[in-house]
Parts: C-alpha cells; sequence; structure tokens
C-alpha cells in the first residue's frame, strides 16, 4: 500500500501533507521556510525527521532548488531520512504546477515571498522571473515591501515626515524611529522583509496613492510576464492562469489588478486563484497518476479543549457586560485570590521543579521554555529577565514561542497547532540530555508544546508541564514533573490571560528565581549579578556594594569603575 509524503518548501513556510493509497490526506502540517539556497543540509535534515517515518513514495519540492547539483544535494538529504522510500525531488516551481494543472497544460503565477512564472504546452516549459531577491522577485511580497520601505525613507528625507505607511511599518517591526530601519534592515532577511507587505494592501485600502502605485506595478509586472510565457509557448488559444502564493490568496485585490492588466492582451482567458495546497502537488509528482489531494486541518481533540476547567464559564461574572465598572473592579480583585491557593496546592511540585532545574544547570544543562500564545509570552519574558537580574549567561535560560519573534505582539494564526513544529523547534535550538524543558500550556493540550516535550524526551532531556487545567483527561504520557495550578474558569471565559496567565507569571517567577538563588548568584535578598545597564542600575549596584562591603557610595563607585561595572567582582568573598 502506498503511504505518499508531500513536501514544499519556500521562503514564507514549509507544508506538507501525508495521504494513503487513495490520496485521501492523513496528516498534514506547516514548518519553518526551507528555501534550499538558505538553509544547511543539518537543517533540511532536522526539518525531515518530525515528519511521518513510514512513507513509500516522497516528494520533496524547495524554492532554490533550481539546478542538477541541487537536485543531488536535495536527494541526498532526503535519503538519509528515508532511504527505502521512493524519491521524486526538484523545486517548488514544479509542485506548484503539478498543484495547479496535475498533467494539464497551462501557467502558474506564484505571488508569495518571492515571484515567478511556469507554463506547459505538450510537455514543453518556459518560465520568466524567479531570479530572487537581489535580481528578481518583481511583484512579490519581498519586493513590494522594499518598494514601500524606500518610498517611505526618501518621503522623510524629503519633508522630515513620517508616513502612515511608514508609522505602520515601525508598529509591525515594534520599532520606534525610521532610522532604527537600517540596523533591522541589515539583518533582515527575506521572509522577514516579505512580512511587511500587509502593510502596503492597508495603505493602499486607505487611499494612499504611493502604495497603491506600488501594487498596479507589480501586478502589472507579473501579468506581462505571464503574456510573454504564452507568446513564447505558442498556444493558439490562451490557456488557463493559476493565481498561487499568498499575495493572491490573502489579497484579493491583487488578484484584480493582475487580471485587469492580464485582460487587455487575453480577454478571454479564464483567471483564477488557486487554493491547493503546493504540497499537494509534490504528492502528486511522487506518486504519479494520483488524485490530486487536498488539505486537511490538522486533528485536534477540540471536544478536550472544551472540556478544560479554563474554557468553562464563571458564574462568578455572568452578567459582566451589565456590571458597573466598581462591580468589575471589585470582582477581578476577588478572583485573583484563587491565584495563591493555586500555588499553594501545587508547592511541592514547584519544589521538586526547582529541585530538577538547579541539578541540571551545575551539570552544565539549560532550561527552556516552550509555549504559544499568552503561555509563550510569558516564558519569552521571564527568560530574557535572567541575564540582567542575575547576570546569568542568555544561554542557560532560553524561551521557544510558537509562531516565533513575530507571535509576541502579533497573533500568528495557527502557530500552535502543529506538534511537528515544536518539535522541530526543540531540535533546531539543539535541546540535549543534559538540558531542561519546561512547556507552558494553560489547558494541557496545546499541540506545539506537547509535540516539543515529547521531542525533548526523545532526546533525553528532562521535561516539566506547568499547567492551569488538572481535569485534563490522561493520554498515558507522563512528564518528569507536573505542575497544574487550579485558577478555574475564567471571568471572561477562555481567557487564559487572566487568572491563569496570573498564577503562570507566579509560577515561573518562583522557578527561575529559586533555582538563581540555589545556583549562588543572589547574596542575602540582593541582585548580586545585576547587569548595569542605565543610570538606575548604576545607582542600584553602587548601593549593593556600599551595603555588602560596608564602604562609603563614592568608594564603591570607584570600586565598580575600576572593575568595569561587575558587580560581583565588587563583592566580598563569602
Amino acid at each position: 500500500m502506498k503511504r505518499v509524503l508531500g513536501i514544499e518548501g519556500g521562503g514564507t513556510k514549509t507544508e506538507w501533507l501525508y495521504a494513503d493509497a487513495s490520496g485521501k490526506p492523513v496528516r498534514s502540517g506547516v514548518l519553518p521556510a526551507s528555501n534550499l539556497r538558505l538553509v544547511s543540509d543539518p537543517f533540511l535534515e532536522e526539518l525531515f525527521r518530525v515528519l511521518p517515518a513510514d512513507p513509500t513514495h516522497v516528494g520533496v519540492f524547495l524554492a532554490g532548488c533550481a539546478t542538477a547539483a541541487d537536485r543531488v544535494r536535495l536527494h541526498a538529504c532526503a535519503a538519509r531520512i528515508w532511504p527505502a522510500a521512493e524519491l521524486a525531488i526538484g523545486s517548488d516551481r514544479e509542485s506548484g504546477f503539478a498543484a495547479a494543472f496535475g498533467g494539464a497544460d497551462g501557467v502558474t503565477v506564484i505571488a508569495g515571498t518571492g515571484s515567478a512564472i511556469t507554463g506547459r504546452r505538450a510537455g514543453h516549459y518556459e518560465k520568466a522571473g524567479g531570479w530572487g531577491q537581489l535580481l528578481g522577485d518583481i511583484g512579490s511580497g519581498y519586493h513590494l515591501a522594499v518598494q514601500a520601505l524606500r518610498h517611505v525613507l526618501w518621503t522623510y528625507d524629503l519633508a522630515r515626515h513620517v508616513t502612515r505607511p511608514g508609522a505602520n511599518i515601525l508598529s509591525a517591526l515594534a520599532l520606534n524611529r525610521l532610522e532604527e530601519l537600517v540596523s533591522w534592515a541589515a539583518e533582515a532577511d527575506k521572509m522577514a522583509v516579505a512580512k511587511l507587505a500587509p502593510v502596503v494592501f492597508e495603505a493602499a485600502a486607505q487611499g494612499d496613492t504611493e502604495m497603491s502605485a506600488i501594487l498596479e506595478s507589480g501586478a502589472c509586472a507579473l501579468a506581462d510576464g505571464a503574456c510573454a510565457t504564452i507568446a513564447r509557448l505558442g498556444f493558439e488559444e490562451p490557456p488557463e492562469i493559476k493565481l498561487q502564493g499568498g499575495l493572491f490568496l490573502h489579497h484579493p485585490e491583487y488578484a484584480e489588478r493582475f487580471y485587469r492588466r492580464f485582460a487587455q492582451t487575453f480577454p478571454r482567458a479564464r483567471v483564477s486563484v488557486c487554493t491547493e495546497s503546493g504540497a499537494a502537488g509534490s504528492i502528486w509528482l511522487a506518486a504519479h497518476g494520483m488524485e490530486l489531494p487536498q488539505p486537511m486541518e490538522t486533528e485536534i481533540d477540540l471536544t478536550e479543549m472544551a472540556l478544560a476547567l479554563t474554557e468553562q464559564p464563571n458564574p462568578r461574572s455572568s452578567g459582566l457586560d451589565s456590571m458597573a465598572t466598581p462591580e468589575i473592579v471589585d470582582l477581578f480583585i476577588s478572583e485573583e485570590n484563587r491565584v495563591p491557593e493555586a500555588l499553594a496546592a501545587a508547592r511541592m511540585h514547584l519544589v521538586a521543579a526547582i529541585e530538577l532545574i538547579t541539578d541540571a544547570l551545575r551539570k552544565g544543562g539549560r532550561l527552556f521554555y516552550v509555549g504559544a500564545g499568552t503561555s509563550g509570552r510569558l516564558g519569552v519574558l521571564d527568560a530574557s529577565e535572567v541575564p540582567p537580574t542575575f547576570g546569568a549567561d542568555p544561554e542557560m535560560v532560553q524561551a521557544i514561542m510558537a509562531g516565533g519573534v513575530g507571535a509576541l505582539y502579533r497573533s500568528v494564526e495557527g502557530a500552535e497547532d502543529q506538534r511537528e513544529a515544536g518539535a522541530h523547534a526543540v531540535v533546531e535550538r539543539g535541546v540535549r540530555a543534559l538540558d531542561v524543558v519546561c512547556g507552558i500550556t494553560a489547558s494541557g493540550r496545546t499541540p506545539f508544546t506537547l509535540g516539543a516535550l515529547h521531542q525533548a524526551r526523545k532526546l533525553g532531556a528532562r521535561t516539566i508541564l506547568l499547567a492551569c487545567n488538572p481535569a485534563r483527561r490522561p493520554d498515558g504520557t507522563t512528564w518528569d514533573i507536573e505542575i497544574d495550578l487550579a485558577t478555574g474558569p475564567e471571568l471572561l471565559t477562555g481567557s487564559t490571560r487572566l487568572k491563569a496567565g496570573t498564577a503562570t507569571k507566579c509560577a515561573l517567577n518562583i522557578l527561575s528565581t529559586a533555582v538563581m538563588v540555589r545556583l549562588g548568584k543572589v547574596r542575602s535578598n540582593l541582585m548580586a549579578g545585576v547587569a548595569v545597564t542605565n543610570a538606575k542600575l548604576r545607582d542600584r549596584a553602587i548601593r549593593l556594594v556600599s551595603a555588602l562591603r560596608g564602604i562609603g557610595r563614592a568608594e564603591a563607585e570607584a570600586l565598580l569603575e575600576a572593575n568595569n561595572w561587575e558587580v560581583r567582582r565588587c563583592l566580598p568573598t563569602v
């Protein structure tokens, strides 16, 4: 029986689809970007290892796989993971075309992070675009964003005025000044730049003529490329055109702009947006002749999620929308009293977790927090505070956030639903047997977090589950330590940033602070390892050294200056 795995990787994401012999999807998912020119062989193999291990046929089609040498390299990577499978290797152009047409003729126009045009007639192919971001990718998300950035900065140079699109770009990047774009751009990769494309569409929709002109220019360039491709193929009648990629899928107005330009040359052509996943095209190419399978949603036990205590309505807040402001405040204050009760009930598990983490860190291990949404943000917050507070190496306590850094300040759709993405994140971050991975999930059921914990255990790391749902159904999996904070239903049903978030933050405060105390990074109740990075911390360091050494303020300041403001070097030995 055929078991077919299709993989299509681009500059934004990697989609995969696993189908049975009938072409029926069994599993699917999304993993990080995998443009062959931008990733290493070890990265690809780590990516492939979290996918199904038993397919009989595998199709791997990645952006950047353009030459015979590229195909040999990609084939070797795939063969190391699936040595017994029949392999089909190529570029995402091919899988995209197969998803759109199977074995039929036509023209595809891709506009996502990058852009490319592919046409086929009677087995003969013609292409346009696809030259990469430095020389090509006209009409792509990257190209639109670069044009917008240049316009915003040039307008500022001429008038010293930050336009509305400029302000929106700063907001999207969490920057404060346009001057900060220079250092950001020096570090940003193609995908990071392309993620600014929605700002262009938003500004055009609000009537910004310059941003509208950028969109018009990109869509027209793609239409002209499609017309040239058709002409070179010698079609007697205009073929069907399929538009692919995120720009066309998520911005219908971009497809309309393309069509208006294209129809000037081919008014009778059929143009449509292709919604089939490129991973489906990879399957078709891997097991030629199968019907194109359709992508499936990731299967999540929504019944189990709905039964979580954090998802239940709170009878104390029924009628919340009709309460007066003082009543709402009083209700929240009284409800927060349940947080210390939940922490007290988990006392022994917190103690055990502190001992486990301390032991691991003393032996050279590290602590990784893993989470999605509010839980992930709380993990990032706690990990980021450890180095400046305790003078610890930033590698000692780290955080893994579903959806990456962008999810810190903006929701990333579907980021938490992929177990394989969590597993890959753990592998990519180099988790090893000495480490501890603490999965943070209010419901105790977040797929990304559980996937990370399972992979961590495979790697030999110790595991901690921090949840707020003691009533969750056991699934046969046990972790080294499970901390359940019974905060109960939220005042705003399902909003776990409330009591569950407060209790989680308190638990993380306890874990990280107690571990640092046990590791000797605190003197009495003072931050002996504080990093002196501003005036407030400089004053704190002076007071700390003055108190512990029993010397005056001026002498303490001179001592700190002589030791490059490294507080620990200025303290008396114990």
